[in-house]
């Protein structure tokens, strides 16, 4: 139990309750758009970043954000070029951030654990620069998010409404899209690359089945994220398990407990 007192432990604490409110903020507009592959994408670039960041002894999580908002961009511009098939600028620029990582793996062999710590996630490897990273961008999109809040909404319901009462749509798709990069590629030393993308939906999976209104879909999923983060923590902490993998193991017990729950209801 010394553990939970340990200071490297309390940075993990930190870092994964900022996480735990910025990523299901962002995801319940994702899930709710059809969006919910952009987590996956993203944090494959990211990685290619961390990998190029790795190779030149650049700080790895700021080269990771640069390549995660260039991909941001770029998903943008090819969602305008495929209107009728938005799916595929996902594809299209996932391919290319696996690419371009393999490519980054094989110049830099001899950094394969340092990788792995970013695929995985290595909470308790948080430092203040780190905790300072993530706090600003938790800042950013609970700025963003309570600003414009009701644009939000309108566009991830009835984007063709927003765009006819004037409201800068291709700004906030755009801006959406920056977001989502910007909490990625802070999230994948947490709960790493391979499993970044739970924290985007399955709390929002989660608050769906139990909200009756948006904004109680909004409060639920970030709820039921932070019960996740601290409770998965604690689990990982105690019996020496990796806190990535708990973390997201506990939000799909959450979500199925859920179903269960909500089938025994209506049955």
């Amino acid at each position: 139990m010394e553990i939970l007192t340990a200071d490297f432990f309390l940075s993990a604490l930190t870092g994964g309750l900022l996480i735990g409110l910025t990523a299901p903020l962002i995801g319940i507009f994702l899930v709710l758009r059809r969006l919910s592959m952009i987590g996956d994408t993203l944090a494959h670039v990211t990685i290619a970043g961390v990998a190029l960041g790795l190779l030149i002894n650049i700080y790895p999580i700021g080269v990771g954000l640069a390549f995660a908002v260039a991909a941001s961009f770029a998903i943008e511009k090819l969602r305008k070029a495929y209107k009728g098939y938005a799916e595929l600028s996902i594809a299209i620029i996932m391919s290319g951030g696996v690419a371009l990582a393999s490519l980054f793996f094989t110049l830099g062999m001899g950094y394969n654990t340092d990788v792995n710590s970013y695929l995985f996630g290595s909470i308790y490897t948080l430092d203040q620069v780190d905790l300072y990273v993530v706090g600003a961008i938790t800042v950013i999109v609970i700025v963003a998010i309570s600003l414009l809040f009701k644009e939000f909404f309108l566009l991830t319901f009835e984007e063709d409404a927003a765009s006819v009462s004037g409201l800068p749509v291709k700004f906030l798709n755009m801006l959406i899209t920056v977001l989502t990069a910007l909490v990625i590629s802070t999230a994948i030393k947490i709960v790493g690359a391979l499993l970044v993308s739970a924290l985007l939906t399955i709390p929002a999976a989660t608050s769906l089945l139990l909200a009756r209104s948006f904004k109680q879909s909004v409060v639920f999923s970030v709820v039921i994220s932070e019960i996740a983060v601290v409770v998965g923590l604690v689990i990982a902490g105690i019996w020496n398990l990796a806190p990535g993998a708990t973390i997201v193991l506990f939000l799909i017990a959450m979500l199925i407990l859920t179903i269960i729950g909500k089938r025994g209801l209506s049955a």
